[in-house]
């Protein structure tokens, strides 16, 4: 007899760890999440993507229940489309923030989502989308971003490589924002204080669940939070070194199943 899983938690990003690099999810990883769900456990989407940039993926999940949106700052109802909880980044706090970031590095290219279930992206001159197949607002010039509460704001650098810009706006920004990493060309200020841990514990709480029975997987210093309160993280092959450096385990990379691979073991 197969002794039950532990876990009746399952907490997994998406760009990087659930997705292919097409956006697309495999049959076998959502074979292995199915298998998961039918001895008992509950997956929870944790992600950096808004909420309105996850719908279409919960759909293909067949989630209807709680994701975890915008790097923590938003807990998203699938089934009743509607946010159970949010919070905002005070917009004068991020222009701020940007201009201590200029002052070190020269020009940053910006961009922001916006709060609410259908908050748009969008894009000042000169910022590309990491990610092409989201959709974005291009807008005229920088005070453009802020007409409507936003939840975070993206940065890209013409030189600099992500850790570089990462590590300097941690060390000018300080109680004004979070900076978070969350994947090529993703350097992030969000709420202060808020991280993917906040929020997989919020949505915990409303389901009743504790740290010690939840499975993290992740691939990127965004990621580390969650790690760091979930009882067993794992993280891709194709990880962020940083974030290797605190798994419990490291699987096969987003694009050969390491999530389903763990999963199948778990949950034979």
């Amino acid at each position: 007899m197969v002794a039950p899983s532990p876990y009746s938690l399952i907490a997994t990003d998406l760009d990087g760890t659930l997705l292919r690099g097409d956006d697309t999810l495999s049959e076998r990883s959502l074979a292995a999440l199915a298998r998961a769900g039918r001895a008992g456990a509950r997956h929870l989407v944790v992600t950096g993507r808004p909420a309105p940039r996850v719908r279409p993926l919960l759909d293909d999940l067949g989630c209807t229940g709680l994701a975890v949106c915008g790097q923590g700052a938003q807990l998203y109802d699938a089934g009743a489309d509607r946010l159970v909880w949010s919070v905002t980044l005070d917009r004068e706090l991020a222009e701020t923030a940007l201009g201590k970031i200029e002052a070190e590095v020269g020009q940053v290219y910006a961009a922001v989502d916006q709060d609410g279930v259908d908050g748009l992206t969008l894009i000042e001159p000169g910022y590309l989308m990491p990610h092409p197949t989201l959709p974005a607002l291009r807008v005229d010039r920088r005070d453009d971003l802020w007409c409507a509460p936003i939840s975070k704001v993206l940065l890209r650098h013409h030189t600099l490589s992500d850790d570089e810009l990462a590590t300097t706006a941690r060390s000018v920004v300080g109680s004004l924002a979070t900076v978070t990493m969350s994947g090529p060309g993703t350097v992030e200020l969000q709420p202060c204080g808020v991280t993917k841990a906040t929020g997989l514990a919020l949505a915990a709480d409303h389901l009743g669940l504790s740290p010690r029975q939840a499975l993290a997987f992740g691939d990127m210093p965004n990621d580390i939070p969650m790690f760091d309160w979930a009882s067993y993280g794992v993280a891709m092959a194709n990880a962020h070194p940083e974030l290797k450096a605190v798994a419990d385990e490291i699987t096969l990379s987003n694009e050969d199943d390491g999530i389903a691979v763990v999963l199948e073991r778990l949950f034979p």
